[in-house]
């Protein structure tokens, strides 16, 4: 008998979805914002005890509700319950914080409440296995202390909080809840940064900045290491994000606070930034994380070397800085086998290229720093290093030679271009191709060659459309002759290798 064909997999419900899955986090989202601003308009209203009994009478009641729903819908009475551990914490963060309903003066004795508080969201959770549970507490409770005014307090409770979203990172290697919470930390520094009087209200600006500072170094430290602790058991989307997020986070917001206050330390704060990030690629190393991982933050080392440099240099000073950055990436992208680090250096040589038209009065002989960097760094790639072996060709290499030389190539016309008398840039354009030429036959690498002939191609073209009409007799004359010789030169050279192969 033939066996029946197995069944299709049901196709996805999407109105089933958005009704079971995001309506219900909507829900408890709006619901804790709403018993939020009750609390934060009309409890003080209220006295003392009472304001504490009703706040939490209420999140024990809505808690409570979920547990009983949870028996017959799980997912749906977890919701709920998520919403009221958040509601607790809110109550307990509005006792101190918020004028309205403040019940306890002490800052540490709230902190200590806060933490407390904490600590059972991250107990309860861990012991149901729920990440929804863990999910919905944690992230109402980081938006609920943004509804109200932004201070010092607001970001040590919204650092308990990603502390404990950490736990889920580190032990049950939960991604969303910590991921949500980096977002959440950062964002609500950018709103306490960006406010005048958000950082220690008439401070000197010193202990300003170093507050500031102070809190992002936390984050970065605290996500860090969560993130470092078991790379290998993370999938590599998931590195990738908190490394990526977390760098920006600091880097935005680090250079934001230290340029306001203190820009003549932004070069120090960018490279210490750098190093950070190559000790991470360091202990991600170590840790055996995923090639990836490491990868990315060498990138980010050398990114951020990048970013240092306008800083500290610029005019002609700033060219050959990130020339310079650019074959030091190269070299190590070599030395580590790093195609994302080679690739990056490749971006850095070509801002530098970039940068050169936009100073004033620039000298031309500027442009042989970029030029040699783009040869150095493309002839490193193939090259074996003393003791190894020659690295296998892999796919994008070619890609990867081909980018440097043309960036060799504009390099070398912006070179000769510039030493040519006026009226001479088509020639200047043919001397920049035959000395592409002569580079090419020299190393034996086609892909300088063929720049050569993008930019013969050029010269050509420009000759029949711009020069025919427009140079004198003397100058034209000397073009086509110049021009004639070269060509034959080259043809020449080509005609003989022929012969040589056959």
């Amino acid at each position: 008998a033939v066996s029946a064909p197995p069944p299709a997999p049901a196709r996805r419900d999407l109105e089933a979805h958005l009704g079971t899955y995001w309506l219900s986090r909507v829900g408890i989202v709006a619901l804790i914002i709403g018993i939020a601003y009750l609390i934060t308009y009309r409890f003080g209203e209220l006295g003392m005890l009472a304001r504490v009994v009703a706040g939490y009478v209420l999140s024990a009641g809505l808690a409570a509700f979920g547990l009983w729903l949870s028996r017959r819908l799980e997912l749906f009475g977890r919701i709920v319950f998520g919403g009221g551990l958040a509601l607790a914490y809110f109550v307990t963060y509005a006792l101190h914080f918020l004028p309205s309903v403040r019940v306890i003066e002490s800052q540490m004795l709230a902190l200590v409440l806060l933490a407390l508080v904490v600590v059972g969201i991250v107990v309860i959770a861990h012991r149901m296995h729920s990440e929804t549970v863990a999910g919905i507490a944690l992230f109402l409770g980081l938006h609920t202390g943004m509804l109200s005014e932004i201070t010092t307090f607001t970001l040590m409770s919204t650092t308990l909080l990603a502390a404990g979203a950490l736990f889920f990172l580190v032990k049950n290697r939960w991604v969303i809840v910590p991921l949500s919470s980096l977002v959440a930390v950062y964002s609500t520094h950018v709103v306490w940064a960006l406010r005048d009087d958000g950082v220690a209200p008439g401070a000197p600006a010193q202990e300003r900045l170093l507050l500031s500072l102070g809190f992002l170094v936390l984050y970065f430290v605290l996500f860090s290491v969560a993130l470092l602790t078991h790379p290998r058991e993370l999938s590599v989307r998931a590195c990738l994000a908190f490394a990526l997020l977390n760098w920006v986070g600091l880097a935005l917001l680090g250079g934001y606070e230290v340029g306001r206050y203190r820009e003549d330390d932004l070069f120090t704060f960018f490279v210490v930034l750098a190093l950070a990030q190559g000790g991470c690629a360091a202990v991600a190393r170590k840790r055996q994380a995923p090639g990836t991982l490491f990868h990315a933050y060498l990138a980010l080392t050398a990114i951020t070397f990048a970013l240092a440099m306008p800083a500290r240099h610029e005019d002609s000073r700033l060219v050959i800085a990130w020339a310079v950055t650019g074959l030091a990436t190269g070299l190590a992208g070599r030395s580590a086998d790093s195609p994302v680090l080679r690739w990056v250096a490749g971006a850095i040589l070509y801002a530098s290229l970039a940068a050169w038209p936009l100073i004033r009065s620039a000298s031309t002989g500027l442009l042989a720093v970029p030029l040699l960097c783009f040869v150095l760094v493309e002839r490193a790639s193939v090259v074996p290093l003393p003791g190894r072996a020659r690295l296998e060709a892999r796919r994008g290499d070619s890609l990867f030679q081909a980018a440097f030389a043309a960036g060799a190539g504009l390099a070398l016309v912006g070179l000769v271009g510039g030493w040519m008398p006026d009226g001479l840039v088509t020639l200047g354009w043919v001397v920049a191709a035959f000395g592409l030429f002569a580079l090419g036959f020299a190393v034996r690498e086609r892909w300088y060659r063929l720049a050569a002939l993008a930019v013969l191609g050029l010269a050509l073209l420009r000759l029949l459309v711009v020069d025919l009409a427009g140079l004198p007799a003397d100058q034209r004359i000397l073009t086509f002759i110049l021009l004639g010789v070269m060509l034959l030169v080259i043809s020449y050279t080509y005609t003989r290798l022929r012969g040589r192969q056959g």
